[in-house]
């Protein structure tokens, strides 16, 4: 299993949380709608969040 996949459900905080702990060293949370930049950065985890919840998320 991806462990990326176990943050959709979860409330933003706690999966921030969670990202922290397990290693992560940027996460980025991103609005619907957000304009983002596409460039990989190694170590950073986005988090789509709808109404404070996690919707998708993916390395880079």
């Amino acid at each position: 299993m991806d462990e990326q996949v176990e943050y959709v459900g979860m409330p933003v905080e706690a999966a921030e949380e969670l990202a922290a702990e397990q290693g992560w060293k940027i996460v980025r949370v991103l609005a619907p709608g957000e304009l983002i930049t596409l460039e990989y950065r190694t170590g950073r985890l986005n988090l789509a969040v709808r109404d404070g919840v996690v919707e998708r998320c993916w390395e880079g």
